[in-house]
């Protein structure tokens, strides 16, 4: 080869590089996520994959109820407003059935899909293809105040029912320096308010339609659950339950204002990490409750990282979520924030590594994932899966209309009875619209 020939060559090598770095350097992709602590988290570490990828990141970050609006909207009118979504175990295997996912068949080697805890895997599979990759996954479970259930005279059991949740509550109570007994969702929206009582119904024996697909909301087993979480929270929960959701709460347990909070095992390390919590130092854990019947009121979920169909970008966004959802960002969060706070629920390997087994609340966030059962979410049989969700497209639409009814009757503004009426009506004629009745 001639000088001149390797001159043109290596020029075009060198322009060839760097014509490479410049289309990254030009790459945006656009994410729409949650407004969660271990989401926000993530967006602070988003320059270290900007250094290593040259890919830039923009986010767009909303409360749990409009970035479910947002994504629903975009997904299914083919928007194309994202590149990356953050999306759950309901949307997952129905929009990946549809075509509206890029299925995740193709991650690297070194990625080691198999270290997804199954229970994740597979409930963001559908037919055995994964569409979403876990940030992190998570069941419910209680986490109270050991101090006041002391001062109380009570010890919490490893595996509460909801009459000694009750009874707990009124006793840790003090209104007069506005210290509420328990704090749980009652905000509208189906993975809020709603999300919380249909996990609950189902330890009191209640479903939300037969085999037939008959709504059974004006049972006695709803009425009984209503009624309990409503008188329970009336006598010992917040003025605004009926409007607080998950920050709500956190950010009342975190003040020392709740005795007790049953909700996603993820916030264990939000109210025990100090810079965050008042209580850090005095919070014990204890598994979903239940009625004696089988279910507990425990749920599963994974907020996941998925790619719509109609991005322009799949290879960047691909790039991105493996590095998000990797072990190795496991680590990087553990060598920055310590163990406690890197996201957890979605890889074996983080509950084989003994650095995490000393986390205080880790061996009860696993033990709530690995009990709740979304194939048998209840006592008498069901034609759905789901625990907290019935995963059919329809659902979403029905259970934020039913979540506000409930809510309505939690501030005063219909009684339990009539809002379970209304609830009945609204099951039943979403589901004879869609064929199911």
């Amino acid at each position: 080869m001639s000088p001149k020939t390797v001159l043109r060559a290596s020029t075009a090598l060198a322009l060839c590089i760097s014509t490479s770095a410049a289309m990254a350097q030009d790459t945006t992709i656009t994410i729409a996520t949650v407004n969660n602590g271990d989401m926000i988290r993530m967006q602070g570490y988003t320059d270290r994959f900007t250094e290593e990828t040259g890919i830039n990141v923009e986010w767009v970050t909303l409360e749990e109820n409009v970035l479910r609006q947002r994504v629903t909207t975009d997904i299914t009118t083919n928007g194309g407003q994202f590149d990356i979504m953050t999306i759950g175990m309901y949307e997952a295997p129905i929009w990946g059935a549809n075509g509206w996912l890029v299925p995740l068949d193709n991650l690297s080697e070194d990625y080691n899909v198999d270290d997804i805890l199954p229970a994740m895997r597979g409930g963001l599979s559908h037919d055995g293809t994964l569409y979403a990759a876990p940030f992190y996954g998570e069941s419910s479970m209680v986490m109270y105040r050991t101090d006041l259930m002391e001062a109380a005279g009570l010890e919490m059991p490893a595996a509460p029912t909801w009459d000694f949740i009750r009874e707990a509550a009124a006793a840790m109570t003090d209104r007069e320096n506005d210290i509420n007994g328990i704090c749980l969702r009652g905000k509208p929206g189906w993975g809020e308010g709603g999300a919380f009582i249909n996990a609950m119904a189902n330890s009191f024996g209640a479903r939300v339609v037969d085999e037939n697909w008959q709504a059974q909301l004006d049972s006695e087993a709803w009425a009984n659950t209503l009624n309990f979480f409503n008188g329970m929270m009336q006598e010992s929960g917040p003025a605004a339950f009926a409007t607080n959701g998950f920050n709500e709460n956190l950010s009342l347990f975190n003040q020392g204002l709740c005795g007790m909070w049953i909700d996603a095992t993820v916030a264990a390390s939000f109210v025990t990490n100090p810079n965050d919590s008042e209580v850090a130092d005095s919070v014990g854990f204890a598994l979903a409750p239940d009625n004696g019947l089988g279910p507990r009121s425990n749920w599963l979920w994974a907020w996941a990282l998925a790619i719509p169909a109609g991005t322009q970008q799949s290879d960047a966004a691909l790039q991105f979520i493996e590095w998000a959802t990797s072990a190795d960002y496991i680590e990087l969060v553990a060598e920055n924030e310590g163990w406690a706070n890197v996201p957890p629920g979605a890889r074996q390997s983080l509950y084989d590594n003994p650095n995490y087994a000393a986390v205080p609340f880790a061996q009860m966030t696993l033990d709530s994932i690995l009990s709740a059962n979304p194939s048998e979410p209840t006592v008498d049989p069901v034609p759905y899966t789901g625990i907290q969700f019935m995963a059919i497209p329809e659902f979403a639409g029905f259970w934020t209309e039913v979540s506000q009814e409930f809510s309505n009757a939690y501030a005063g503004q219909q009684t339990v009875e009539e809002a379970l009426a209304r609830a009945q009506d609204i099951v039943n004629e979403a589901l004879e619209a869609a064929g199911y009745q």
